[in-house]
């Protein structure tokens, strides 16, 4: 079933390109028509487009891996921020640091020193700075907040990069590609789509598709922490069934090993027995053979006399 319909795309603008003059010649395949000089999309694919990315969307999400969203037009921030902080994804709303993929230990360095500063204003020498220090301390806070807050808990490389316009996000595009971390892209008329590895032609400027697009990924992500999460419980739940099967096995093995003991005396008891009517044998045959030995004698010395 499709992530969305026809309608809801068109009813968001997602249609509408850039001016004729201005479009790149590798977004022909994704042109529907042109119409008083402006590039009508293909809602089609875009719907096609949107399908693959969410699947591959949920993929990651499932797997553990995290996406790092980029949107640092002034229509799209606010969006991007209220619907990836959702999920609690990374995501980038400000100037775009570079180096930020290529150079990444520096940049955990710097949340680092965010995390230091914090420490510091609840530590008790924090009142024995001067009041000009603790502006500048709180001024370079406040200037690292404001760029790295959103990517705090990012400690490794992201999976992938979900890009509204892959044309302003050039540099986050090309890091991305030099590291080989797949790129998702709202990709409209006047940008390049080669390079995108999920190409989504649709409007990059108007904030009504921003957000219907956007929301869809966030929702495939959704879902498949949601996937990640039930797989989670049942693991735990046959691991819990596995811990309480054992000792029914246990006691069913010592049930076993109390009936095997007792079928082995009584074995041995059998076998007791047994020796015991053997020997008294034995010896009433002894008995009885000193006892014809004592008559034989007894004759003997009766035949004597008489003689």
């Amino acid at each position: 079933m499709p992530r969305t319909n026809f309608q809801d795309l068109l009813d968001a603008g997602v249609h509408f390109g850039h001016l004729k003059r201005k479009w790149n010649p590798n977004m022909q395949p994704y042109i529907f028509m042109e119409k008083n000089g402006i590039h009508i999309i293909d809602l089609q694919k875009t719907i096609v487009k949107i399908d693959e990315a969410a699947a591959a969307m949920k993929q990651i999400s499932k797997s553990g891996r995290r996406v790092l969203f980029v949107a640092t037009k002034k229509q799209a921030k606010d969006i991007v921020a209220d619907l990836v902080s959702t999920v609690k994804m990374p995501y980038v709303t400000e100037r775009w640091p570079g180096g930020m993929l290529t150079n990444f230990p520096t940049i955990r360095k710097a949340v680092k020193k965010m995390v230091s500063i914090d420490k510091m204003t609840k530590d008790a020498s924090w009142e024995k700075l001067s009041k000009r220090e603790k502006l500048q301390i709180t001024r370079q806070r406040a200037k690292l907040e404001k760029i790295l807050g959103s990517i705090a808990d990012l400690t490794r490389l992201p999976a992938a990069l979900f890009v509204v316009d892959v044309m302003k996000e050039k540099i986050a595009v090309r890091e991305a590609q030099r590291l080989g971390i797949p790129v998702f892209g709202i990709v409209d008329t006047n940008s390049n789509p080669n390079g995108i590895d999920f190409v989504i032609p649709a409007n990059d400027d108007a904030s009504q598709s921003i957000q219907l697009i956007t929301s869809v990924m966030v929702e495939a992500i959704r879902e498949g922490l949601m996937e990640r999460k039930m797989d989670r419980d049942k693991d735990e739940d046959d691991t819990d069934a596995e811990m309480d099967e054992e000792p029914r096995r246990t006691r069913r093995t010592r049930k076993n090993l109390v009936k095997q003991e007792r079928i082995e005396v009584e074995e041995d008891e059998d076998l007791d027995e047994e020796v015991e009517e053997e020997v008294e044998e034995e010896e009433e045959l002894e008995l009885d053979e000193t006892d014809l030995e004592e008559e034989d004698l007894d004759e003997e010395a009766e035949e004597e006399e008489e003689k």
